[in-house]
């Protein structure tokens, strides 16, 4: 999946990547090293003393990240066909703090979105919980998508992620500022998008790269 990942994302044109990694990170470096890091730069993001979860791992990464482009976020067990240069160019002509690849993908957990296609909250249909920063927040007036796990985020984010812990939730800290500075979606009309963290997720993978 990272070799995947990697390719994909050198295909759209991104020549720097940060890798993030936890478990079993000496096999990922060794790797990397095996392959001459795919002809890109490649830093190495070390959390394998403490797992900082998706927010605070991109909090933790910044120190590569220092500059004034947005970069592209991906989960390595997504896999998509999505085409990430697109995504990348409309979050550039967007007014947005981070744009989100969402999908109608089957999941409990939903984000949901205003008519301007702006994060207000987040609901989980199994449970019954919603989040919102928004007084009388209503969900059946939001259009409800599922988080593709790839986004593109301004480094404007830095600065106001200096006040969270080391160790958060990027989707709680999109929820905390979606007031004042836009989260938006990004989606396409036919997708291709799994988690291949999952049995069913690699099955799906595998149909699709067979097909």
């Amino acid at each position: 999946m990272l070799e995947h990942i990697i390719l994909k994302i050198k295909t759209a044109g991104f020549t720097h990547l940060v890798i993030n990694i936890h478990h079993f990170g000496e096999q990922i470096i060794d790797f990397l090293a095996s392959q001459n890091n795919f002809g890109l730069t490649i830093d190495i993001s070390d959390e394998r003393d403490y797992l900082l979860d998706t927010g605070g791992g991109i909090k933790y990464a910044g120190r590569f990240l220092d500059g004034n482009e947005p970069f592209l976020v991906h989960n390595v067990d997504i896999f998509s066909d999505v085409d990430l240069g697109k995504i990348y160019r409309t979050h550039i002509g967007s007014n947005a703090l981070a744009t989100l690849l969402v999908s109608s993908r089957r999941t409990a957990r939903k984000l949901l979105f205003n008519k301007e296609e702006r994060l207000c909250g987040w609901r989980n249909r199994e449970t019954g919980e919603i989040k919102s920063p928004f007084s009388n927040f209503d969900p059946s007036k939001h259009m409800e998508y599922t988080f593709g796990g790839i986004h593109v985020i301004s480094p404007d984010i830095f600065r106001l992620m200096e006040e969270w812990t080391c160790k958060f939730s990027v989707i709680n800290f999109y929820l905390s500022i979606c007031p004042f500075h836009p989260v938006r979606l990004y989606t396409e009309e036919e997708i291709m998008l799994t988690d291949a963290g999952t049995t069913q997720g690699i099955a799906e993978a595998e149909a699709y790269l067979l097909k």
